[in-house]
C-alpha cells in the first residue's frame, strides 16, 4: 500500500480535527457567555449536556474529511464509516443521557419533591438510555441482538443465582420507591430502634441520617421486610401527649384550665406547635401519689416535639407555682410496730 494513501487522509483527519476543537471552543465559550446574561437554566442544561458529546462530533466530523481526501479501498472506507457512525451515535446516546439526568434533577430540585437527584432513580433513568444506544451500536454493526439475547437468558440465571442478595436489595429498592412507603426525606423508626430522615435510597441500601448525624446503612431487601414507623405519613403534623402530675389536693378541672391555657398562649411563641387541631386535656387517672393528666397538642413534625415539650414544660412549672398548684413526688408512710415485751 502507498504511504501517500494513508498519509495524506491521516493529515486531513488531523488537520481538521485540530480546527474542529478550537472551533468548538471558541463556540462553548460563546455560548456560556451567552447563557449567563439570561434567567432561565434551559440553556445552561443543554450546554453542560453537550459538552462532552460535541468532542466526538468533531472527531467523527474530522474522519469524514480524512475519507473525502483519501484514495483507500472501499471496504476500508466501510470500515471507517462504521466507526464515524458509532461515534455519532454513541455521543448522542451520552448527550441525551446528561441531558435528561439534568432535567431530571432540576426538576426534582425545583418541585422539592421527595426523590433524590441520585441515586436508584437516577441511576435507572441513564442507564436506560444507554442500554438503547448500545443495542441502536449493535444494529449498526450487522450484530444480532437475538443470538445475545439468547446468551444472556442462558447464562442469566448464573449470574442471577451468583448475585442474588445483589438483586434482591435492586428490585426492593425498585419497590420501595414504586410504592412510596418510604420516601427520601421522611423521618422513619425501624423495628430495630435506629430512627432517623431517609438520605438516599440507592440501587444496593437506604442511607438514614440519624438526629445525632450517624449515617445507618440498610439493605434494601431488609428494609422491606422489616417493620418501619414512618411519621411523615399520612402527613408530617401528628398529635404529643405530655403526661402532667399534680397533688391530690388540686381541683382537676382547674389544673385542665390551665394546661389548656398554657397551650394556648405558647401557639404564638413556640415555633412548630400548631393552633389546629386545638390543644386539649384528658384526666388519665389516680396515681399512687397524684392526680394523672394528659396535654394533648399538635406539632408541625416529629423532631418539632422535643423542642415543643420543653418549652410547655417550663412554662406549665411557673404557671402552677403562681397558682399554688403541688407537684407531688412520691411518699410512704410507714408504720412501726413494736411487740410486747
Amino acid at each position: 500500500m502507498d504511504i501517500n494513501k494513508i498519509l495524506t487522509p491521516a493529515a486531513v483527519f488531523a488537520g481538521s480535527t485540530v480546527v474542529l476543537l478550537a472551533a468548538r471552543a471558541f463556540a462553548f465559550k460563546l455560548l456560556h457567555r451567552w447563557a449567563g446574561s439570561t434567567e432561565t437554566k434551559a440553556d445552561d442544561i443543554v450546554i453542560k449536556s453537550l459538552k462532552t458529546p460535541s468532542i466526538l462530533w468533531c472527531i467523527a466530523l474530522g474522519l469524514y474529511a480524512g475519507i473525502l481526501f483519501s484514495d483507500l479501498a472501499e471496504k476500508h472506507i466501510d470500515y471507517i464509516s462504521k466507526v464515524i457512525h458509532v461515534i455519532i451515535i454513541f455521543s448522542i446516546t451520552i448527550a441525551a443521557a446528561n441531558l435528561a439526568g439534568r432535567v431530571f434533577r432540576g426538576y426534582i430540585q425545583k418541585s422539592n419533591l421527595p426523590i433524590p437527584t441520585t441515586g436508584l432513580a437516577f441511576a435507572i433513568l441513564k442507564g436506560a438510555i444507554i442500554v438503547i444506544g448500545i443495542l441502536i451500536i449493535l444494529s449498526v454493526l450487522g450484530i444480532s441482538i437475538t443470538p445475545l439475547i439468547t446468551a444472556l437468558g442462558v447464562g442469566g440465571l448464573a449470574v442471577a443465582l451468583a448475585l442474588q442478595d445483589t438483586l434482591a436489595n435492586l428490585f426492593a429498592g425498585i419497590h420501595i420507591l414504586v410504592e412510596r412507603s418510604v420516601r427520601i426525606g421522611d423521618f422513619i423508626k425501624l423495628e430495630t430502634g435506629q430512627e432517623g430522615y431517609v438520605d438516599d435510597i440507592t440501587w444496593r441500601t437506604t442511607r438514614i441520617r440519624m438526629l445525632p448525624n450517624n449515617m445507618v446503612v440498610i439493605p434494601n431487601s431488609k428494609l422491606s421486610q422489616s417493620i418501619v414507623t414512618n411519621y411523615f405519613l399520612p402527613e408530617k403534623k401528628m398529635a404529643i401527649a405530655m403526661p402532667i402530675s399534680v397533688s391530690y389536693s388540686c381541683d382537676p378541672e382547674n389544673v385542665e384550665g390551665i394546661l389548656i391555657d398554657e397551650a394556648k398562649k405558647g401557639i404564638a411563641g413556640i415555633p412548630g406547635l400548631l393552633a389546629e387541631p386545638e390543644p386539649a386535656v384528658r384526666f388519665t387517672g389516680f396515681g399512687e401519689n397524684s392526680l394523672d393528666f394528659s396535654l394533648i397538642c399538635h406539632v408541625k413534625e416529629f423532631v418539632e416535639q422535643f423542642a415543643v415539650q420543653n418549652e410547655l414544660r417550663k412554662r406549665i412549672y411557673r404557671r402552677f407555682g403562681e397558682e399554688g398548684i403541688e407537684i407531688p413526688f412520691p411518699q410512704r408512710i410507714v408504720y412501726m410496730r413494736q411487740e410486747k415485751e
